[in-house]
């Protein structure tokens, strides 16, 4: 190795040093995150001691319809399952005169029995707590979505695409939902008359090239229905592709099945996004249902939510977005939580979220980096937020940050028309001659 070699090699072990000691936060943080694969037979104890609660079978507990029919609903119920003060008990009562709420016995069982259940990301999200009452400034619809409704159970924001919302009905009902107020007391799919007036409209409108399918969630319809919805839409030349929105991936895999896959394989290219919050939620379930849909060939996105309690500290972020790339789900977005009356505590400052932003870019791969939104107030639509790294701005250069916070400067030109110069060189290769 020669002299320059060698000092090449020695300013890179130096850089390899400072890289390594800057990703060591995330190290040792990173181990006292807990995922649900980690804890995977504690799981398997719970779920068995609700199985013998509701006096079912492992057939019956792997059946989604069974899921849905035993939600928990009441707050006696749910303290057969999980530790319950006199004051959660009360809780649980009055906000359930207000905002309907229900939990698949599988999600259930990712709660942790006993302890603080407020500091338990998975009871904050699944749970009815008094904070929900304590809320006289958020909105019911701060989407604006009664006025981007062109047609029945469309929702349309921007030039060339549309959400369908088929149904109200969820596996469960998160406590941080942004249509809550579409939930009422019956789970209500749309009907078939008002499903068609939706697909009428689509192809009426020939700039429309992508659909979601969304509700509450499309996967608690039937496989012929969600079969027959994506039918028609394939019949429509404008629309290159389908997306179906659906958070039971999530708290309730069971919907995932081997029939479902093939009826979903015949409607490629078909897209699914869905609705991680925490590393908790990565349970071996929820990793085989994701691997399923994913070895049929669908991609799959996930469209977190920023929330005060669950995941508003960049190590969980990033540990979220790592074991989702794991399960082969590509994080999608980060979205700040919307103003959502009942749903105010779960809000966190803007500033929270680009600072995940700032410990992601950099710190791990472009893959695991989702991009941070705030939906604009009434329907205006996704605005991306991004760390500051445009420094400042001349005419032939650009002050940047680096994402270790390095100064530098940068060109900023134009180059030179590649006609002109492959031109002025023939013109002056002609006159030296």
């Amino acid at each position: 190795m020669n002299t320059n070699e060698s000092d090449a090699r020695l300013i890179s072990l130096k850089r390899a040093e400072v890289l390594k000691k800057s990703i060591l936060p995330y190290l040792q943080t990173k181990e006292n995150i807990v995922t649900g694969l980690d804890i995977k037979e504690e799981i398997k104890k719970r779920q068995q001691k609700i199985k013998e609660l509701f006096n079912a079978s492992e057939e019956e507990w792997n059946d989604w319809h069974w899921q849905i029919r035993n939600r928990i609903t009441d707050s006696n119920t749910l303290s057969k399952i999980i530790n319950l003060s006199e004051t959660q008990k009360n809780d649980i009562i009055k906000v359930g005169n207000k905002f309907r709420w229900g939990i698949s016995p599988y999600y259930a069982s990712l709660i942790e029995p006993v302890g603080n259940h407020l500091k338990d990301p998975i009871y904050l999200q699944s749970i009815p707590t008094g904070l929900e009452l304590c809320d006289d400034i958020g909105d019911p619809d701060p989407m604006g979505e009664e006025y981007t409704n062109p047609e029945e159970c469309i929702t349309r924001r921007y030039p060339d695409r549309l959400i369908i919302n088929v149904t109200n009905q969820c596996a469960m009902y998160c406590r941080h939902c942004q249509r809550r107020r579409n939930i009422g007391e019956i789970d209500t799919p749309r009907s078939q008359e008002d499903i068609y007036k939706a697909i009428e409209y689509i192809k009426k409108n020939p700039e429309v090239r992508d659909v979601l399918i969304t509700g509450g969630d499309p996967f608690t319809l039937s496989d012929d229905l969600i079969h027959w919805i994506l039918g028609e839409l394939d019949k429509i030349p404008h629309v290159e592709y389908k997306r179906l929105g659906s958070r039971m991936l999530v708290t309730l895999p069971q919907r995932v099945t081997e029939d479902f896959c093939n009826m979903l394989k015949k409607h490629h290219p078909v897209y699914v996004n869905t609705h991680f919050n925490n590393p908790k939620e990565v349970t071996e379930e929820a990793k085989k249902a994701c691997e399923m849909l994913a070895d049929a060939g669908i991609p799959l996105g996930n469209q977190a939510v920023l929330l005060k309690g669950i995941n508003d500290d960049p190590h969980i972020m990033k540990k979220l977005n790592h074991e989702l790339l794991k399960i082969r789900v590509r994080p999608y977005y980060i979205f700040h939580a919307k103003g959502v009356i009942g749903t105010m505590h779960f809000r966190t400052s803007v500033d929270i979220g680009i600072e995940i932003m700032e410990h992601l870019r950099g710190y791990t791969s472009g893959l695991a980096i989702p991009t941070f939104i705030v939906n604009a107030p009434k329907g205006k639509g996704k605005t991306p937020m991004l760390p500051e790294y445009l420094i400042s701005h001349g005419r032939d250069k650009i002050t940047i940050r680096t994402w270790e916070g390095e100064i530098i400067d940068y060109p900023n030109k134009d180059s030179d028309d590649l006609e002109k110069v492959i031109t002025d060189r023939e013109n002056n290769a002609i006159n030296l001659k």
